[in-house]
């Protein structure tokens, strides 16, 4: 409740939902690719902004909370830290996990919006999602006008609803505004890959929490930036290596995580299945082992942390 009532977590969160409408619309000339330019761009804008997330999440809550003397004030009474930490964690991978919903819901409307050349912007959509934003804000700033409710929670709560409520609908009818079979031109593929982002960032929360224990905002950004970056790569720099026998690289492969695990955009191509099921559960399986070890690491820094 802490995180969402931080402005920047509304603004990153339905800015975020708009942007991925609005690539959906835009006419790339990708040679009949471009419904699949599209899918790799929302997936990417949805793993972007969850990384900024979730490192803003963890200096609210940790740094932000160590650094005013709050997290003293509730370790003083029978709170253990390893319990204070893994409830920062749950309530920021719980905020992650709303805002990856919102965008989820944007991503598959983009995937019926995507058109190539031969095709046309779907107006119809854009125009009720947006709508529902607007509306969304409007209700929000209606109800803390009147009813004294504080704004960023209520217009969250608010823009989660109204952008659910605006997919049934809008799947409804096609862009000419003629009824349809409902979801007709969705990519229902889109569901798997955006939960293999949503457990990517909850393994990028993890390290956010760690950094958050001894760092603030910009260093813990430009650490969890750098572990990013070195994950993108990290089958080349450290797999390559450590396949042939190099122990460093083996550790090093181990300690950063591939990020490329999480990044299963290609099998949205036309003709292929998609994202097995087996394989999300496989993954979800290592990013409990990695979050383990990240927590654990976390807790041993913050245990000798001094908080006054």
């Amino acid at each position: 409740m802490e995180l969402i009532r931080q402005p920047i977590y509304l603004l990153m969160m339905s800015f975020s939902a708009m942007f991925i409408v609005f690539l959906s619309c835009v006419p790339y000339f990708g040679f009949g690719d471009d419904p699949k330019m599209v899918k790799d761009s929302v997936l990417a804008i949805m793993l972007l902004t969850g990384l900024f997330g979730a490192v803003v999440g963890a200096a609210a809550s940790v740094a932000h909370e160590i650094r005013s003397g709050t997290a003293l004030a509730v370790l003083s009474k029978p709170v253990g830290r390893a319990q204070f930490l893994l409830a920062k964690y749950t309530g920021v991978a719980g905020a992650l996990t709303l805002s990856s919903y919102v965008n989820t819901v944007a991503c598959l409307l983009a995937s019926r919006m995507a058109y190539d050349a031969y095709g046309s912007t779907d107006t119809f959509a854009l125009r009720w999602f947006a709508l529902a934003v607007v509306l969304a804000y409007a209700a929000s700033g209606f109800i803390n006008y009147f009813l004294q409710r504080q704004f960023v929670a209520t217009a969250v709560l608010a823009v989660t609803l109204a952008v659910t409520l605006a997919f049934l609908y809008i799947n409804c009818y096609n862009k000419e505004g003629e009824w349809q079979a409902f979801a007709a031109g969705v990519d229902w593929r889109m569901v798997p890959a955006c939960v293999l982002i949503l457990l990517a960032l909850w393994v990028l929360a993890g390290l956010a929490i760690a950094c958050a224990t001894r760092w603030d905002l910009i260093p813990s950004l430009a650490i969890c930036s750098g572990f990013f970056l070195l994950g993108l790569m990290s089958d080349y720099l450290f797999g390559r290596p450590a396949s042939q026998g190099s122990w460093w690289a083996a550790a090093l492969y181990s300690i950063v995580p591939n990020w490329q695990l999480f990044w299963m955009a290609d099998t949205l191509e036309t003709g292929k299945s998609g994202v097995p099921l087996q394989y999300v559960g496989t993954v979800l399986l290592y990013v409990i082992g990695y979050l383990g070890a990240t927590l654990a690491a976390a807790l041993a820094l913050f245990e000798d942390r001094e908080l006054s």
